[in-house]
């Protein structure tokens, strides 16, 4: 059930030239399920302040002591309240948030995810992790370059120490000199070489609403039945 928490600014990490997370500690512990989110509150006055209170997915498991959010930073005033924060600062939070969620006994997922659509992504992958939990996850992960690429590190670690994760990199823009990326984009044809594979899984879509319905839409026409895909949409990444 959704609350409203106190929470206390602990760092921020720079994940590629313009993403950044950002780890807060809460006065007590926010009992949230892997694929959720939550409400950042920096205008507590006007809760409909749409500019300052913007809605941003756990990018952590539950299973840590703080809890982080990841944005792309832009030249809104929310990105610059998120990159003027100092450590210890406090602001609020409303959450947890969202239906589109991780299920223990699923033994089969998908992930079609582009650019920060990925941040929901790394909270269900680090928590199957964590709790060595015995799902097979599958994450398409398509970026316009390899530097855009956020949470490489993380899902590199996560996918080698479990041979359960596998995550495949796509980039778009331009051919990468890195052997792991492929040159293509999330599209039908793509799609079309795994299809019987993604057919057994259940599906996750994240991202901006537009290219969260073309990839439904993508699923939908090569087969997968639509109580297989899970869908969240966010305005304003």
């Amino acid at each position: 059930m959704a609350g409203i928490f106190k929470i206390k600014f602990k760092e921020s990490i720079k994940r590629t030239p313009t993403v950044e997370s950002f780890r807060f500690i809460p006065e007590r512990k926010i009992d949230f399920i892997p694929g959720q989110f939550l409400q950042i509150i920096f205008d507590k006055d006007n809760p409909d302040n749409r500019e300052l209170n913007k809605f941003l997915s756990f990018s952590s498991s539950p299973n840590k002591d703080y809890i982080e959010v990841t944005k792309r930073l832009s030249e809104s005033n929310f990105s610059k309240r998120l990159k003027d924060l100092k450590i210890d600062d406090e602001i609020l939070m409303k959450g947890p948030l969202g239906n589109c969620i991780f299920n223990e006994g699923y033994k089969r997922i998908g992930f079609l995810i582009g650019g920060i659509g990925i941040t929901p992504v790394i909270s269900i992958l680090e928590y199957i992790d964590d709790k060595k939990i015995d799902t097979d996850a599958l994450l398409f992960y398509s970026n316009r370059t390899d530097l855009e690429i956020a949470f490489r590190d993380e899902l590199d670690k996560i996918s080698f120490s479990n041979p359960k994760s596998k995550v495949i990199y796509l980039v778009t823009d331009c051919p990468s000199l890195d052997k792991n990326c492929i040159f293509s984009r999330l599209d039908k044809e793509f799609l079309k070489s795994y299809i019987e594979d993604l057919k057994t899984r259940i599906i996750y879509i994240f991202g901006p609403p537009k290219m969260v319905e073309a990839i439904k839409g993508l699923c939908l026409d090569l087969g997968i039945e639509q109580r297989n895909i899970k869908v969240e949409s966010f305005m304003g990444y």
